[in-house]
């Protein structure tokens, strides 16, 4: 199972976005699963998103800031507005995805 944590306009996509509850999605993890097969099953275009962490670690970030955040990150490169798309996903890994309305959430 690969549980998506949904943010800011993203949170749509949750069975029950409404009120204080997390918006969560979960979804059986497929073989050769990717970012981007997890965000095409979801339907998020990849112009959406601000912030991709994968396992509490920051993989892609549209925030000029990220050299100076201190974040973990998932690659040792400063991670870019490039979705990596490619990267892979498991069965037991969390995805936080953060839209475009929350680019500053994470400075």
């Amino acid at each position: 199972m690969i549980e998506v944590h949904l943010y800011g306009r993203l949170r749509r996509l949750a069975p029950d976005p409404r009120g204080d509850r997390e918006a969560v999605v979960y979804l059986d993890a497929l073989p050769g699963e990717t970012v981007g097969s997890v965000l095409e099953r979801l339907g998020v275009r990849t112009e959406e998103i601000a912030h991709i962490f994968l396992n509490g670690a920051l993989l892609t970030t549209c925030n000029s800031m990220a050299p100076w955040l201190r974040y973990q990150r998932v690659r040792e490169d400063v991670p870019t507005c490039d979705p990596n798309l490619d990267t892979p996903v498991r069965d037991g890994d969390r995805l936080g995805l953060f839209g475009r309305d929350m680019a500053m959430l994470v400075v």
